[in-house]
């Protein structure tokens, strides 16, 4: 008698185990990014049910296509290019090709582009994006390496810079040339960069019994609000000087007592300041001001955007990311992934230190 029952099929393992099947395929096939106990529990769900892989997909899936899919939420390229062309170069020497996509964090767009990639039959996928806030995984049954933007799944593999080790080397920086009272004028507050570069000045001051003149200010990532900023604290500080509110803020305007501002106790003797953007409003207000960077007041960015960097009076001093370097750590990561040796966690690259006329 000829048996009528359907076989195991993989969607039916991935009932049982509680996953996805793209997971099923990484446990059974040993790749990608997953924790133990995860290809533990789907291939006791495969034992259990008595799943047979079919051996003509097996073959399929050992086939290479030698690219790789490069997945960017970032239209316009301000972080995400310089991860690209690093990945590009690691990958080519490699000898595999890129295939580019954007998905202008569009999810609609980023399942279709997905789903494009896995059709080409890419080896591999590196995901970026244009801020280092952690973003959902990716659910497809080939690795996946995190550039920039890191996975909110802990055990996937995610190359992210090191803002704490940029936000140490500024302070580092403005303490060796005798700076001692320092403001902090970060970008978007709750924001993961924000957060952690104001928390690293915070941290690398103390650790020199130091610490910030106030409590770390937060915007906007724009040149307005570094101009603002810059009231803001004189404001505080002449105030504490002056003791009189109205002469204070009359000294803040410089409209008729630039001379008294530029002589007074400001009361502080840097500004570092969470973006390149925010530096060059910061500059641009002090020069209105008369108040001369760096003689009176250093000055640092970060981010080495170089068209706002180079622009500013005085150029910045700033932090680079060293971009290319991340996104070739991520090709290199990927492929090993590729080849069966994933990676698991975040990995931090350091950056550079670019000393410049403003501090």
């Amino acid at each position: 008698m000829t048996s009528t029952q359907r076989p195991v099929r993989i969607t039916d393992v991935a009932a049982l185990a509680g996953v996805s099947p793209g997971t099923v395929s990484k446990a059974l096939n040993n790749t990608g990014s997953l924790k133990e106990a995860t290809r533990q529990r789907v291939r006791a769900a495969a034992d259990k049910l008595g799943f047979v892989p079919d051996p003509d997909a097996r073959w399929l899936a050992a086939r290479r296509s030698y690219t790789v899919g490069l997945l960017s939420a970032d239209a316009a390229g301000r972080f995400s290019i310089p991860v690209m062309l690093g990945a590009e170069n690691a990958l080519a020497a490699g000898e595999m090709s890129a295939l580019l996509a954007t998905t202008r964090y569009d999810p609609v767009r980023e399942a279709y582009h997905l789903k494009a990639f896995q059709a080409r039959r890419v080896d591999g996928i590196i995901v970026t994006g244009r801020t280092t806030d952690p973003r959902p995984p990716v659910d497809v049954d080939i690795p996946v390496v995190y550039a920039f933007a890191p996975s909110s799944n802990p055990d996937d593999a995610s190359v992210v810079p090191d803002d704490t080790d940029g936000t140490t080397k500024i302070i580092q920086h403005l303490l060796a040339t005798g700076r001692r009272r320092i403001a902090h004028v970060g970008g978007r507050p709750r924001k993961h960069t924000s957060e952690v570069r104001a928390a690293a000045a915070v941290a690398a001051l103390a650790d020199h019994g130091l610490r910030l003149v106030s409590e770390p200010m937060f915007g906007d990532w724009s040149e307005s609000w570094g101009r603002r900023a810059v009231d803001q604290l004189l404001l505080r500080h002449a105030l504490t000087a002056t003791g009189d509110q109205l002469l204070a803020a009359d000294l803040v305007r410089a409209e008729r007592h630039q001379a008294e501002l530029s002589d007074l106790d400001l009361g502080l003797d840097a500004i570092i300041c969470g973006s390149d953007q925010i530096a060059r409003g910061v500059t641009d207000r002090l020069r209105e001001l008369s108040i001369d960077v760096p003689a009176q007041l250093a000055v640092t960015g970060f981010d080495n955007w170089e068209v706002m960097a180079l622009s500013s009076r005085p150029p910045l001093t700033t932090i680079d990311l060293g971009l290319e370097d991340l996104g070739r750590r991520a090709a290199e990561q990927l492929l090993d992934a590729i080849a069966g040796n994933p990676h698991h966690g975040i990995e931090y690259t350091p950056m550079e230190l670019i000393p410049r006329a403003s501090a």
